[in-house]
Order: C-alpha cells, then sequence, then structure tokens
C-alpha cells in the first residue's frame, strides 16, 4: 500500500486518524502497532510472517541482554548479540541475495563447462532492508548498555513496524524514540497541524513533480544502447537525478509528516543534497540516517578515521560497498557504491572535502558534485552494466541528434515544465530545507508557504492520484 494510493489517502489514514483520536491516548501504540501490520500485511501478504519471527527473536534477545541474569557474565551477552546479529544477517542475506550469489555460481559453473547450478528465486519482502537495521541497531544498543530493553511487546512493535517510516525509512535507532514510546500524552490537535502540512509537502513532491519525470527517465534509458544519443542520454540521466530525490525526500517528509500526526518526531532524512559543495557533504545530507546508521555501526567500529589514512580509506571503501549491496543486489549497485567510496577517497586525498572559501569557489564546487552524483545515478538506475556504459559513453561522447520519438513524446511540454522548475528547486541557494520549514518555521512567508502546500499543491496531487497517475516510491523496491 503505497502513501500516494487511493486506498490510503482516502481509507486507511483516514480511518486510523479517527480511531488514534477516538480512543484514549494511553491507547495510542497499540493503535499505531495493530494498524501498522495492517498495512504491512496489505503489501506483503504472507511475508508479514518473516516480519513478526524477527520482531520476536530480537525482542526475546533484548531481554536477555538486558537480564540481571546475563549483567555479569560478559561471554554469554557476547553471544547473545552474536546470535541476533547472525540471524538478521542471514535472513537478509537469505531473502535479498540468494537469488544473486546462486546466478553468479550459475554463470560461474557454465562458465567453466561444469553445467548450470540451481537459481534461487525469492520474492523480496518490502521494507526488509530497513527493519533489519532497526533490529540491528536495537540488539546493539542494548549491548552496549546506551539503551534499555524494551519490555513492552506493543511498544516494541510500534517501534519496529510504524507504518510511517517502515517499508522506506528514515531509519530509526531505537535510543532516537525511546522516550516518545511512553510519552501518549501529547498535544494531539497540535501535532496533526504541524503534521499535515508536511504530509502534504511529500505528497506534492512525489505526485506532481518525481511520477511526471518519470516516464522521461524511463523512455531514455529503455533507449540505452548502441543508438542512443547524447541529448537523450544526458535527459534521462538528469530526468531520474530528479526524479529520486522528489519521489525520496517526498516519501520521507510523508513519514515524518504522518509520524507527527500520531506523536512521534522521526529523524530528519534530506537536507538539500543537491546543495552539496562535495561527495562527501552530498552523504551529509541525502539519505541522512543511513548515513548515520553505517557510522555509528560499521565504519566507527572499524576504527573509522583513527588508524592513519590506509584504513580510513579502507574503511571508507567497505562501507560505500555495502552501501551499494544494501540498496539491491546487482552489479550496478556494486559499482554505484564504489564509485562514490572511491571520491570520498579521493577528496580527502585532494583536500576537496573542507568547504569553499569563496562564492565562485562554491558555485564551481556545487555544480562539479551535482554533475558527479547525476553521472552515478546512471549506474543506480541502469538494469545492467551493459545499460549503464551505454548511457555513460553516449554522455561523453558526443553523439548528436534528435531525440527518438518514445522519448520525445513522454518529455512532453508539461513535463518539461515540471522539469524545469524541479532544476530551479535544486539551484536555489543552500539554505534551510523546505520539509522542516513548513513544519516548525514562522512568518508570513512560511505561513504562505504552508497553506499553498496544504490546501493547493496536496489537493491537485490528490486529484491525479485519484485519475490514477500515481506509482510506487521507488525506495519500496530495496
Amino acid at each position: 500500500m503505497s502513501f500516494a494510493s487511493p486506498l490510503f489517502l482516502w481509507f486507511f489514514m483516514p480511518v486510523t486518524l479517527l480511531t488514534f483520536w477516538a480512543l484514549p491516548s494511553r491507547h495510542r501504540n497499540a493503535v499505531v502497532a495493530a494498524a501498522s501490520l495492517l498495512f504491512y500485511t496489505w503489501g506483503a501478504g504472507p511475508h508479514t510472517l518473516l516480519l513478526l519471527s524477527a520482531i520476536a527473536v530480537n525482542y526475546g534477545a533484548g531481554l536477555a541482554l538486558d537480564s540481571a541474569r546475563l549483567r555479569d557474565r560478559p561471554r554469554a551477552r557476547r553471544g547473545v548479540l552474536l546470535s541476533a546479529v547472525g540471524w538478521n544477517v542471514a535472513m537478509l542475506a537469505v531473502w535479498k541475495y540468494a537469488g544473486f550469489a546462486t546466478e553468479q555460481l550459475d554463470a560461474l559453473t557454465g562458465a567453466l563447462g561444469l553445467g548450470h547450478s540451481p537459481i534461487v528465486a525469492l520474492a523480496l519482502p518490502i521494507g526488509i532492508s530497513f527493519f533489519t537495521f532497526h533490529h540491528l541497531s536495537y540488539v546493539v544498543d542494548v549491548y552496549r548498555g546506551s539503551t534499555p530493553a524494551q519490555r513492552s511487546p506493543v511498544r516494541f512493535i510500534t517501534y519496529i513496524a510504524m507504518f510511517p517510516q517502515l517499508v522506506a525509512g528514515p531509519i530509526v535507532r531505537y535510543h532516537e524514540i525511546a522516550e516518545q514510546l511512553g510519552d501518549t500524552r501529547r498535544d494531539r490537535l497540535g501535532d496533526l497541524a504541524a503534521g499535515f502540512p508536511r504530509f502534504a509537502l511529500g505528497l506534492a513532491k512525489k505526485v506532481i513533480i518525481a511520477d511526471s519525470l518519470a516516464p522521461v527517465a524511463d523512455a531514455a534509458f529503455a533507449q540505452a544502447g548502441p543508438s542512443i544519443n547524447t541529448p537523450t542520454a544526458w535527459l534521462g540521466a538528469s530526468a531520474f537525478a530528479l526524479q529520486i530525490y522528489f519521489d525520496f525526500s517526498g516519501y520521507s517528509d510523508m513519514a515524518v509528516g504522518l509520524g507527527l500526526m500520531f506523536g512521534f518526531r522521526l529523524p530528519e532524512n534530506f537536507d538539500r543534497p543537491y546543495s552539496a559543495y562535495s561527495v562527501t557533504d552530498f552523504w551529509r545530507r541525502w539519505h541522512m540516517s543511513l548515513s548515520r546508521w553505517f557510522r555509528d555501526y560499521v565504519y566507527i567500529p572499524l576504527g573509522g578515521n583513527r588508524g592513519g589514512a590506509p584504513k580510513t580509506y579502507r574503511n571508507l571503501l567497505i562501507i560505500f560497498v555495502l552501501c551499494g549491496f544494501w540498496h539491491g543486489a546487482d552489479w550496478t549497485f556494486l559499482v554505484w557504491g564504489l564509485y562514490h567510496g572511491a571520491l570520498l577517497v579521493a577528496e580527502r586525498l585532494l583536500g576537496w572535502d573542507r568547504p569553499p572559501r569563496t562564492v565562485w569557489t562554491l558555485a564551481l564546487r556545487r555544480a562539479a558534485t551535482l554533475l558527479l552524483v547525476v553521472v552515478g545515478w546512471v549506474f543506480f538506475r541502469a538494469t545492467s552494466m551493459t545499460e549503464a556504459w551505454g548511457m555513460l559513453r553516449a554522455m561523453f561522447t558526443w553523439r548528436p541528434g534528435e531525440l527518438d520519438e518514445f522519448v520525445a513524446w513522454a518529455a512532453n511540454h508539461q513535463r518539461m515544465a515540471v522539469f524545469a522548475l524541479a532544476l530551479a528547486v535544486v539551484a536555489l541557494p543552500a539554505s534551510r530545507a523546505l520539509g522542516p520549514l513548513i513544519q516548525t518555521g514562522r512568518g508570513p512567508a512560511v505561513r504562505l508557504a504552508r497553506a499553498a502546500v496544504t490546501w493547493a499543491a496536496a489537493p491537485y496531487a490528490a486529484m491525479l492520484v485519484a485519475a490514477g497517475t500515481f506509482s510506487p516510491f521507488l525506495y519500496y523496491q530495496f
């Protein structure tokens, strides 16, 4: 069930909010937990059993790690931690990577003349990458003693399965929300007034902008090959760069807004990433909850930047290989991760990870960073390395020509107007991100913007949804 679907907008969300408002505030977590499991079951079907088993295992592991019986038995506590981590990683590996691994094994045995080996084909449970990372951070935090275990099953289910962030983030670490789970005496009207404009902004970004650009990107990438020309390749790569930003940041705005309507303050996930002055700065602004997760649970435990330059560069490359494979089981995602890791290493070597000192240098660095990020998105979007290389060859080897007929049809006047609008938004100065400003800002301009997204942009987006123009969020596939 997508946030940008008629079922969610006109049935699920209103009914859940009305139930939440009708019952005493102490039942908030029970309402959210029940609604979240229904939400997940609607989209995942029998995979809900996988989610429930993961919840049961990690809930039990947390209780064991925080128990008085194991408090003075470090080896036993470590054994519980390793078992829980191993179970979570194995679950993710089997369901997300078994197919890819067996495909590579089959290709290898075929190339060696040993015949073909079986290929595992499993449907990917939606949100598995996200709720696995939630579980991992929970058991590690309890083991470290940075937070006590959650003893209420209802609160634990609410944390893990909370439908605003269950399938595409932001990744919420337990210590960020632990106190909020017990804080049910909130100003529900105030939370609704603050959360709905944020949700409306995300809906508009997704439906009006991202979904308008999707056909342009899809048409261009469908032509990737020896015949694609340079204008088509650049149009497709640029359209996808804008599409994925407005799609994913739109989802995050909707998630933060929904969470706030139910009394939860979820972490921010975007801070104008295309305003970054370096790729290092880009990763401080893009999918920030994922960057923080890898920093705290992988990069720092590996040694971070404490072991000298060579080990720092090694750790960065490891992080981004894992980041690439976290997004998807394909060589294109691995190359995308290595590409970004290599850029971060290069920036440290050249000193380009530090802020520029002049306005002109800032402008040039912003443009160069955006160009590098757009190139990386080609690997991310392409369905194969062959398709990616075809796009990149056309982008950097001049091939004149008009847009393909199919691409020209997709890039109609309305969509190109949206393209220009999106590009203008990206080119704005790197000031405060619009989402938090809409939610908490003050002043006449902010009130006008809040009214515009609530009473104009969101209703128009809802009309487009009703007309059947919505599409799934891109990050649902991860």
